[in-house]
């Protein structure tokens, strides 16, 4: 695994009875990244997330910060240099945040003191309220302070911003670059609202059905995926196009649309060829490009 890569995985598989969850799943996230994970609800991610943590097995090959995510002795010490925070914020109820909080930092040698109270101020959490007592929000927020104290090396984040208001997700959002930006860890997220991967995101991988569809730098697939929009004076033709990287062609009326990830050039001479009244070539943006894709695999 080189050095570069945070999670790596090759090939996962899992099946649950006669349900197969990851069917071949192939994984990269850098280290220093901010990389979300985006796919339908049943698409594997919370499956994956388990793998890389120990708390699942499944076949192929998964390693996380070097080490092998399936050996017993391996998976303490990735969970020992992981923040992870649930979709559940999975709390201790009964305990107070005081008591939550020194009870977790007894667990991780590299406890940031100084974390702790940055936090305990900057999210405004009351120390002798008990968890159980906490709303949403502030539940959400008190997952990810205890995540964030760790000394973690990598934060794993389950849908982070599950359930909670607008203002409360682009505080969450804003805490979690801001803390990124000052201690330089690799975080790993996954979610279904495609928004907030675009918000805080340098690197994304989508995945359908258990395996990826598309992955890179976001600024790179910008830059790649392009949608080329054709106008006829009659009714649209039914084309098919060779030119390398056609993700799907829709035909409406007068009007083709095609979405393309390829040759924009050889793209575009195919289509001028076709006589078209109007060619335009326009940006597409990460919701396009998820929704186009993930139906395209249907």
């Amino acid at each position: 695994m080189p050095e570069s890569w945070a999670i790596e995985t090759t090939e996962l598989r899992k099946s649950y009875g006669s349900t197969e969850v990851l069917r071949g799943l192939n994984l990269q996230v850098s280290r220093g990244s901010i990389h979300g994970f985006l796919g339908k609800n049943g698409a594997g991610k919370t499956t994956t997330i388990k793998t890389l943590l120990g708390m699942t097995h499944a076949s192929g090959e998964a390693r996380v910060l070097g080490l092998g995510a399936g050996d017993p002795t391996a998976g303490v010490e990735i969970r020992r240099r992981t923040g992870f925070v649930s979709e559940d914020k999975d709390l201790l109820d009964y305990m107070t945040i005081d008591q939550i909080v020194r009870f977790t930092a007894s667990f991780y040698p590299r406890w940031r003191s100084d974390l702790q109270q940055h936090y305990l101020q900057a999210f405004e959490l009351p120390v002798e309220r008990k968890v159980k007592a906490l709303s949403r929000g502030m539940r959400t927020k008190l997952a990810l302070m205890l995540a964030f104290c760790r000394g973690a090396e990598l934060l794993i984040l389950d849908e982070p911003t599950s359930g909670l208001d607008p203002a409360m997700i682009e505080e969450v959002l804003q805490s979690i670059v801001r803390h990124v930006s000052r201690e330089e860890l690799t975080v790993f997220f996954s979610s279904h609202l495609i928004a907030e991967v675009e918000q805080i995101a340098d690197h994304v991988t989508i995945i359908d059905r258990g395996r990826t569809v598309i992955a890179g730098a976001l600024d790179d697939l910008r830059e790649r995926y392009c949608r080329v929009q054709l106008v006829f004076d009659g009714e649209a033709p039914h084309p098919v196009f060779r030119a390398n990287g056609i993700v799907r062609v829709n035909r409406q009326g007068r009007v083709l649309s095609v979405l393309a990830a390829g040759d924009r050039d050889a793209v575009l001479e195919e289509a001028r060829a076709l006589g078209p009244a109007s060619v335009d070539v326009m940006p597409v943006n990460l919701k396009e490009i998820f929704l186009e894709t993930v139906t395209s695999e249907e």
